[in-house]
Parts: C-alpha cells; structure tokens; sequence
C-alpha cells in the first residue's frame, strides 16, 4: 500500500538522519524532536553553501537560516501515512526532512547525482517525490497553493477522506495573483489547506513596508474567509502548537488555515547575496532572533538535556550529514549521450521505475 509505503519512508528518513525518536508521555519530547530536525536542517545546509562557495554546486543555493523552527513545526504534524501533502519552497529544509524527505534527495539534486529524485535533469532546488505527497516545487511565488489544491480536488474526487495539504510562501509571495487565485479557490471548495507564510521581512530586498499596508498578513485571512494565525516564527513551541492548531482544524473540515510566522532571513536571499540592504535596526529587531539559539536556551533552562547532550546530537548529525554528501559526490551525473531524457512522469512507461 502507498501509504504504508511512505510512512516506512519517514521512518527511514528520520532514522538514516540519526534523529531520536519522539516520546510520547511528556509534551518537551516532541519539542527536542524538532530541535534536532533544526539541527539536521542547519547542518545539511550549511554544507551545501560551503560547496558551493568552493565551486562544487552549479546554480543557486538558497537556505533557511532562521525559519527552521517554522518549517520543521509545519513538517512535524504532517503525515504521509495519512496520505498529507506537502510543497514546500526554498528554505524548507526542515520541513521537508521533518515530512519524511530522505536525507540524501538533498545533496543528490545539488549535485546533480543520476540517483537523485530529479535523476539530474532539473535544477537545484526543484526536487520532490510527487507519488509520496511531495510534489517539486515550480515556483516560490505563491504558485504551489494552486498545485496543492488541485492534489486536494483529486484526491477529494477518488473519495479519500483524512488528508491536509500544506505549503509554504514568503511575505513577498503573498502580493502575487497565483496566491490569491490559489488562496480564494481554497477557500470557495473549503479545502483542509495550511498555508505557512514566513514573513522573513524582505521579499528578496524589498522590505515589507513597500509591499502591504496592513499590520499583519493574518489580516487578510478575514477577507478569504479562512482562519488566521499570527506568531513569533522563531518560537519553537509556538509554532508546534500553533500547526497542530492547524492542521486538525484543516483535517476536521474547518477550511484553510493561513499561519503567519514573523521572523528574519538570517543569510541572503541566496548565498550570492550579501543582504547588505538590511539596515542594523532590522538585523537587531524583536524578530531577528536566531529560532536555534532560542530553543537551545529553552531546553537547557528547562533541563530537558545538557550541553553535552546537545553537542552529541551536533556530532552525531554532523557525520550523517557527512556521509550522506559523500556518498553523493560519488555518484555520476546523467549522460547526455545514454539518457532518454523523458518526462519523469511517464518513467514507469518505458523504463518500469516505481517511481
């Protein structure tokens, strides 16, 4: 059964990436378990920048330094087994491996290894698994509301019941015709639909001042008719309760939900950009606190682990992320001279690929 399928595909995932698993008697369990999504998501990507400062990657590399905690919350309480779905956007790391994305999909399709989920053919950043819930990402412009209704309708029109679908847009994204249309169309078919919009300040570099007028983007839920939250993106716990709010309002009938999550882009837009036109106020503002920084001083006030405890996760994460970016840069590229370059999607036409 798919479904089966891809919860052993989250399973593996979390345990290739050497994350401990949840508890369930004590509520800080599931908090330490996002912690260490944060952990993997950080380390992952600071590895891929540092290929790509040394040349090794082709293309962009864009990271989510400062929006793990928001990602990792909304991935968490998703679930493939279910048959949720989720397309998240550039600086999804997180949320991505926190929803069962294998560890290795990552540095394969920057690298452009044959084994990748692209198989090599696609960019950077335009990976997933549509078959497991996780459909490529086509655009961070608000376009992957639409995408992730229209799996809603057809999953709704093979009468599956019990799924959400969830997808993520920046504060920039928000102004674009695709998320309206995507928005208000959720809205009229009252579709179970999460819409996390990281308000990170800067669509690129243009700030959030010169974009809307309203005081918060969960203003416009009013105007949708969906319900709207608005919290602090770089509190951990907020976010967890705050999606599993969400997403079972979603799950039970409640319509589309749209979180807002106010934090700062703590790198570039991409690592080519220097980010030089945010000014100091901002950079030391109320939402630029680093989410890893705040939840490392939660739990170690609270003594749910010690420092020593938390540099054997880092360790711990650091050699599987090490290992997984090997294994990657071992493998070979597509060749132009043996690949059928086909669509993907009717792989399983000529070649029989499961996939």
């Amino acid at each position: 059964m798919a479904n089966a399928s891809t919860a052993a595909d989250a399973a593996e995932t979390k345990e290739a990436a050497g994350i401990l698993p949840a508890g369930v008697g004590e509520p800080h369990e599931r908090y330490l378990e996002a912690f260490q999504w944060m952990i993997l998501a950080r380390t992952l990507e600071d590895k891929i920048a540092a290929l790509y400062r040394s040349g090794k990657i082709v293309g962009g590399v864009y990271v989510g330094r400062g929006q793990e905690a928001f990602s990792a919350a909304l991935g968490m309480h998703l679930d493939q087994a279910k048959g949720d779905i989720f397309g998240p956007l550039i600086r999804d790391q997180a949320g991505r491996l926190a929803f069962g994305e294998p560890m290795i999909d990552t540095p394969r399709t920057y690298l452009g290894s044959v084994e990748g989920p692209m198989r090599g053919r696609d960019g950077n950043i335009h990976r997933g698994r549509p078959r497991r819930g996780q459909p490529a990402m086509i655009s961070h412009l608000g376009s992957m509301t639409s995408v992730i209704n229209g799996m809603l309708i057809a999953k709704r029109m093979r009468k599956e019941s019990g799924f959400v679908g969830a997808t993520t847009c920046g504060d920039g994204g928000t102004s674009t015709g695709a998320f309206h249309e995507g928005l208000n169309q959720a809205a009229v078919e009252n579709l179970p639909l999460i819409v996390a919009v990281a308000d990170n300040q800067y669509a690129y570099s243009t700030p959030t001042d010169r974009q809307f007028a309203c005081d918060d983007l969960a203003d416009r839920a009013i105007g949708y008719g969906v319900r709207g939250y608005s919290i602090d993106g770089t509190d951990l716990q907020a976010c967890l309760d705050t999606f599993a709010e969400a997403v079972d309002r979603a799950r039970g009938g409640e319509g589309p939900q749209l979180v807002v999550g106010k934090l700062l882009r703590l790198a570039g837009h991409g690592e080519h950009d220097d980010a030089s036109y945010i000014p100091d106020q901002v950079r030391h503002s109320e939402h630029s606190r680093d989410c890893m920084e705040v939840a490392r001083k939660e739990i170690l006030a609270n003594q749910w682990l010690s420092l020593e405890d938390i540099a054997e996760i880092e360790s711990r994460i650091q050699q599987r992320v090490e290992e997984s970016v090997g294994r990657a840069q071992s493998e070979n590229g597509p060749s132009p001279f043996n690949e059928s370059w086909h669509c993907l999607a009717a792989k399983h036409l000529s070649e029989g690929s499961p996939e």
